[in-house]
Formats: structure tokens, C-alpha cells, sequence
């Protein structure tokens, strides 16, 4: 389960374009960020995606992703072109695919390293869709197949919301702002289709060939759609976009940040039960997020704005965003040549304290023992200190800085953040939990299965 969204130039206080996501999935499926240089291949090559090979381009884009640590293709991405792309799983009245073919993620990443607009990438992605098809296992453990949507933006400011089903697809044009979750959104405002969408809709009963073709009314099951929790999260992420006319990168923290209204009522508030509706997602053993965890979160500023060049993203690397902390990487146009941070080797689905995913998730899974007071620990310094990581790359954005002083920059905030991460592990592991106020029951026993399974130490 995971959560995208955009907000075009017209709805930004900086006048560049802000995009964002919470990629959700299992909780012990560690994701890891990766660059790719621009790379050329040799004629007649072919590419081994996750299951599938196709053939090869002449040449490829540079691309900065975040993978789950299994799978070829990304969750979101971006490239040196200004391109970000965020993919969603969408359930229909049609089942997906079994037989393997290209997955959501593979079709993420190749629109990247193929495209350099977000009109190039719709292309790519559906040509690919159409000619290979979408299919496959996309779960870590146990089967776990889905349609796919994507949003797809650029640094000229466009967006685009694909949604697909089977190798027929879907898009609409986004106007100021836009959210995607678990669910079919796009309705009746539709600017491009593949050519037999309306008429299989029509042949399968879905839709009379005499009404208004409404794309989710025709293929959205309304079970799947509520048990999967897309619907209530996309009102809610669309609410919170739409509470602020100007959208900002902390603003944008801060929605992938949210815990629901119940967070906000509740002092002693927990991530424990079912959890559907939050935009933050804590794996628990509700039916819902039972594997589903937040193992990502991504908020990128792209464009020229009012006054100097953003190609800024702030990535935490790190699950839960409630309990990490966001760091900026300099990657895309204005910005070629940044060095960027070291991320740390590969993760696997092991524990491993030397990647900086499993690192983090020792103060993540340390909080969860107490959470309200033991994230208090560290929430406000954390939220000082990533508001004086903001304000140093606005300085620098405003002074014109070099690729290299920005590297330099982004390199300093890198280690400065994993310094005062692993000063909050031990000021977390020395507050004591409350024995009243421990989660439930069938909580900790679903943690502690999870631990077991990653081998974490006691």
C-alpha cells in the first residue's frame, strides 16, 4: 500500500514543481537508494528485467532510485532530466496477471531511463504495457499481484496520472494537484486511453455501451478497493493537499508524516490494529497492514520556481518517516556533477547494522515498544535539526551554488543525520517501557515474528 502525490508549479510557494511518496511494503523488505550513470549499450542487447529480458535502447538516462532490495525496476525515481515517477498497486473486477512478464516497478524504471518529459515517459510505459504486458509476483513473501498506476511529473511541470489494467490503460492531465493510493481515481476526465479499454469494459458487462464511460465506476471492485484502504487514504492525502493552496517541501514531510485523525485526538495514540486509513504506515497485524509498512519516503522539488533552479530530493532511506529523518540529494538539472552522499551497501531481508536501512530500523522498532513517548524523545530535535537542513539548501539555492558545493553540502547533512540517529537509538533504548501502556498482545507477537525472521538480535 503506498501513498503519491504532486503539486504542479501554480500550487507551490517556491513556483517549482513538488512531488512525493510513501512507498509502502513488507516490513522486513529493506529498500535501498541506487545511482545509475547514463550508459550506452551495444546493438541487438537485450535487458533482464525482474522476470523478463526485452530488448535494449542505445542509450539509457541517469537515474537516482529507491528499490526494494529484490526487484530490478524502483518504487519512485527520478532522472538527470528532471522526470519523477511514483507507482501505485490498483486491484480490478479483472484479475492481474500470474504469468511473469514486466512488473509496475520495472515499467517505473524503464520510463526513466528511457524518457526525459513526463509525455515521453506515458509513452514508453504504455508501448511497453501494450507489447509485454504487466505480471507476476510482487511480494517478498508470498504471492502478491496487482494493476498498476503511476504518477508521472517533470521539471517543466506537467503531470500525469496513468492507470492501467491488464495492458490497457488510462490518463488523465493533472490540473493543480493530485494524490493516487490502492484505487482507481481517474473518472470520466480522461485525455489519452488505450484503444480497447471502453470496449472490453462494455464487453464484460461493466459498463452500458449508451453511458458515460467512467473509468474507476467500470473496473474498480468496491470490496478490494475498501479492504486495501486506497479509497480512505487517497480522501485523506487528497484533504490534507488541498488544506494548503501553496505547497512546500516541509509541508510535504509533513502529509507523509500522518498517522490519521485519530493521532491528532489521541495522547497516547499507537500504530496498533488495523491502521487502514493512515498515510504513515506501520506494519501491524490489522488485515490491512499486516505485511504493508512504510519502507520509504520520498518529497522532490523540481524546475526552475520564482528565482533559481530546484533539482533538490529529500529521501529518507529509512522506513517509517514518522521516525526518520528527510536528507537532501542534489540530482538533475542545474545540479550535473553533484557528488552525492554515500548510501551505504545493498541491504538484503537480514538484519545488518552496517546498511543504513536496518540501522535505522533499530531505533524504528525501538519506538514501537512505547511509541508516544519514546518517538517524544527525539521528535523535536529531529524536526530542528531537518528544518535547519532546509534552510541551509535554501541558502545555498539562493546564493547559486555550485554542483559542487552542493554535493559538498548534501554529503555534510548525510552524516550529520546518521550522528544524531544513532545519539537517538540510545536515548530511546534508556527510557523505560511502560508496562500499561505496552501495545496489545497480538502486536508484539506480530513484531516479534517479524524480528525472528530478519534474525535481529534481542
Amino acid at each position: 500500500m503506498c501513498d503519491t502525490m504532486v503539486a504542479r508549479p501554480q500550487a507551490t510557494k517556491s513556483g517549482a514543481l513538488l512531488f512525493a511518496k510513501n512507498s509502502d511494503r513488507g516490513a522486513n523488505e529493506a529498500q535501498y537508494l541506487q545511482h545509475i550513470p547514463r550508459l550506452t549499450h551495444a546493438s541487438g542487447a537485450m535487458l533482464a528485467c525482474t522476470y523478463i529480458s526485452i530488448p535494449q535502447v542505445a542509450e539509457t538516462h541517469a537515474v537516482l532510485l529507491s528499490r526494494p532490495f529484490w526487484i530490478w525496476g524502483a518504487e519512485m525515481g527520478t532522472n538527470e532530466h528532471g522526470l519523477i515517477i511514483g507507482n501505485e498497486a490498483v486491484y480490478s473486477k479483472i484479475a492481474p496477471q500470474s504469468d511473469e512478464a514486466l512488473l509496475g516497478m520495472d515499467l517505473l524504471r524503464l520510463g526513466l531511463e528511457r524518457a526525459a518529459t513526463a509525455d515521453e515517459a506515458v509513452g514508453v510505459i504504455t508501448s511497453l504495457l501494450e507489447q509485454f504486458g504487466q505480471g507476476g509476483n510482487c511480494g517478498h513473501i508470498g504471492r502478491f499481484e496487482y494493476h498498476n498506476s503511476f504518477l508521472i511529473a517533470d521539471a517543466h511541470g506537467d503531470a500525469f496520472v496513468l492507470e492501467t489494467v491488464g495492458r490497457d490503460w488510462a490518463l488523465e492531465r493533472v490540473d493543480l494537484r493530485r494524490t493516487i493510493s490502492n484505487a482507481y481515481s481517474i473518472g470520466t476526465n480522461i485525455t489519452r486511453a488505450s484503444q480497447g479499454l471502453v470496449a472490453q469494459a462494455v464487453s464484460r458487462g461493466f459498463v452500458a455501451e449508451s453511458e458515460p464511460f467512467h473509468f474507476s465506476d467500470a473496473y474498480a471492485p468496491p470490496k478490494r478497493t475498501r479492504f486495501a484502504s486506497g479509497a480512505t487514504r487517497y480522501c485523506r492525502s487528497t484533504a490534507l493537499m488541498e488544506a494548503r493552496p501553496r505547497q512546500s517541501p516541509a509541508a510535504m514531510m509533513e502529509i507523509l508524516r500522518d498517522r490519521g485523525p485519530r493521532a491528532k485526538r489521541e495522547k497516547e495514540w499507537r500504530p496498533d490494529g488495523a491502521m487502514g486509513g493512515t498515510i504513515c504506515a506501520h506494519a501491524s497485524w490489522g488485515p490491512v497492514r499486516r505485511h504493508g509498512q512504510t519502507t520509504a519516503s520520498w518529497v522532490a522539488e523540481l524546475g526552475a520556481g520564482r528565482s533559481v533552479p530546484r533539482s533538490v530530493h529529500w529521501v529518507t532511506g529509512t522506513s517509517a518517516p514518522d521516525t526518520s529523518i528527510f536528507k537532501p540529494v542534489f540530482f538533475g538539472p542545474g545540479f550535473e556533477g553533484a557528488r552525492l552522499p554515500d548510501f551505504g551497501p545493498v541491504p538484503s531481508d537480514t538484519f545488518d547494522p552496517a546498511t543504513r536501512w536496518w540501522a535505522h530500523e533499530q531505533l524504528h522498532r525501538a519506538v514501537l515498544e512505547d511509541y508516544a513517548p519514546r518517538l517524544a524523545v527525539y521528535a523535536g530535535a529531529r524536526d530542528r535539526l531537518e528544518a535547519s537542513f532546509i534552510a541551509r539548501v535554501e541558502a545555498l539555492l539562493a546564493r547559486g551554488g555550485t554542483a559542487e558545493e552542493a554535493g559538498a553540502l548534501s554529503r555534510a547533512i548525510w552524516r550529520e543525520a546518521d550522528m544524531a540517529e544513532r545519539s537517538w537509538l540510545e536515548e530511546v533504548q534508556a527510557l523505560p517501557v511502560r508496562p500499561r501502556h505496552q501495545p496489545s498482545h497480538l502486536y508484539r507477537m506480530h513484531w516479534q515474528k517479524l524480528a525472528r525472521l530478519a534474525k535481529m538480535p534481542a
